[in-house]
C-alpha cells in the first residue's frame, strides 16, 4: 500500500485564531438555519439525532422521519432534549403517501436513513438492498416530483472505497467495496448524482469514516467496532481487539460530523457531488481500546484472531484525506480522541445509562 508523503495539518489543539474562526462560522450557520424548514431522515439514529438537536438549537424548523427498523440504530430517547421543539414522524421513506406532505416544503433535506451494518448486509443482502437502495429510489423520486429545489445532503460511507490502495484516501481513490453495504451505498450515491446531473437538483454526498460520541448505538453487536468497545468498557468487560491491533482508523467525534453536515447544507451550485468527511489523524484500534479502557476504568484490552466472517470484509487501514471539503466549506475536526472518548463515556454514565442493556428486539 502506498502511503502519501504529504502530511495533512488539521490541528486538534485549537489556537485562539482557529477558535475565533469557528465562532464566526457558528454565528453564520445559526443565521442560515434560523427559521429554515429542515427534514432529517433517519433522525432518531446516532448521527441523525445529534444533527436534529443541533439544528433545533440553531432555530431551524425541524421534521424528523425514522422507520424505526430493528437493527438500524435508532433509540426512543435520542431526541429527548428537543422533543417539545421538533416534529417527529415515524415512518418509512419508501412510503410515498406518508412522505409526500413531509417533503413538499422543506428547504434542506438531510438524508441519513439507512442500514450501516456490514455484517448484516452480508448475512441478508436483500434486506440491505431494500433499505439502502429501493427505499432511496422511491424517496428521491418523490423529492424530484414534489420539491426539486431542496438541497439534499446524503450520508454515505468510506466503505465504498473498500481496501485502500493508498493513504490517506481522497475522493479520486478507486471504488472497490468489499461488502453489500458498500455496494448499496455507492448505488445510492449515484441516485443522488443522477438527480443532480439530469434534473439540476442540488444534491451532495458525504463519505463518512468511523464516527463516535453521544447516542452511539452501543446496544447492538452487529454495528461498528467502536459501538462494541464503548459498551464493553462501560460494562467493565474486557475489550477484545481482532487481529494484531495495528489497524489504523481516522476517528471523528460526532459533533465534528454534525458541523460538516451543517456546512454542507449551505452548498451552492458550484459544490462537488461528493466529499470525504473524517479525521485524517490515524490511530490504531489498540490505541483506541487502551485509551477507552483507561478512561472508563475497565480491564485492559486483549487481542484475538479475526473471526472468518469479519476477516473477509475487513478493509485494513483507513484514514481519509478531507482536504477538498475543508477547503470549500472551512471545516476542520476539532475534537481529539482522548477528549471525544471522555465525552462519550460521560454521556452514557450520566444521562444515557438506560441505553446500555436495552432489549434490542424491542426497538432496534
Amino acid at each position: 500500500m502506498k502511503i502519501s508523503g504529504k502530511r495533512l495539518h488539521y490541528p486538534i489543539t485549537q489556537t485562539p485564531e482557529i477558535a475565533r474562526s469557528f465562532a464566526r462560522d457558528q454565528k453564520s450557520l445559526a443565521a442560515f438555519y434560523r427559521g429554515r424548514r429542515i427534514l432529517v431522515t433517519g433522525g432518531m439514529g446516532f448521527i441523525g439525532s445529534n444533527l436534529a438537536i443541533a439544528l433545533v438549537e440553531r432555530g431551524a424548523r425541524v421534521t424528523v422521519v425514522d422507520a424505526q427498523v430493528p437493527g438500524c440504530g435508532w433509540h426512543p430517547s435520542n431526541l429527548e432534549p428537543v422533543s417539545d421543539r421538533i416534529e417527529c414522524c415515524p415512518g418509512d421513506i419508501a412510503d410515498s403517501a406518508h412522505m409526500r406532505p413531509l417533503v413538499a416544503d422543506q428547504q434542506v433535506i438531510f438524508n441519513l436513513a439507512g442500514e450501516i451494518s456490514h455484517i448484516n448486509s452480508m448475512n441478508n443482502p436483500a434486506r440491505d438492498l431494500g433499505i439502502n437502495c429501493e427505499a432511496q429510489v422511491r424517496f428521491l423520486d418523490l423529492c424530484r416530483s414534489e420539491n426539486p429545489g431542496a438541497t439534499i445532503v446524503y450520508s454515505s460511507s468510506r466503505q465504498v472505497y473498500g481496501r485502500p490502495k493508498y493513504l490517506p484516501v481522497d475522493e479520486a481513490h478507486p471504488i472497490h467495496p468489499v461488502d453489500y453495504n458498500g455496494v448499496h451505498n455507492y448505488a445510492a450515491e449515484h441516485y443522488h448524482f443522477l438527480l443532480r446531473q439530469q434534473f439540476q437538483m442540488p444534491t451532495i454526498c458525504l463519505r463518512l469514516g468511523n464516527t463516535y460520541g453521544p447516542r452511539l448505538g452501543i446496544h447492538q453487536d452487529c454495528r461498528g467496532f467502536i459501538d462494541t468497545f464503548v459498551r464493553k468498557a462501560l460494562d467493565g468487560d474486557q475489550i477484545v481487539v481482532y487481529g494484531d491491533g495495528r489497524q489504523l482508523r481516522g476517528m471523528t467525534y460526532v459533533d465534528d460530523v454534525v458541523d460538516a453536515f451543517l456546512r454542507a447544507g449551505q452548498a451552492g451550485p458550484s459544490s462537488s457531488p461528493v466529499y470525504n468527511v473524517g479525521n485524517p489523524a490515524p490511530v490504531s484500534l489498540w490505541q483506541i481500546a487502551e485509551t477507552l479502557c483507561r478512561i472508563a476504568g475497565s480491564p485492559p484490552p486483549r487481542l484475538t484472531p479475526f473471526p472468518p466472517e469479519r476477516q473477509v470484509i475487513d478493509i485494513g487501514d483507513y484514514y481519509p484525506n478531507p482536504e477538498k471539503f475543508c477547503r470549500e466549506f472551512g471545516w476542520t475536526p476539532r475534537v481529539g480522541l482522548e477528549e471525544g472518548l471522555r465525552k462519550t463515556v460521560e454521556f452514557f454514565r450520566t444521562g444515557g445509562h438506560h441505553r446500555l442493556h436495552a432489549d434490542p428486539h424491542s426497538f432496534s
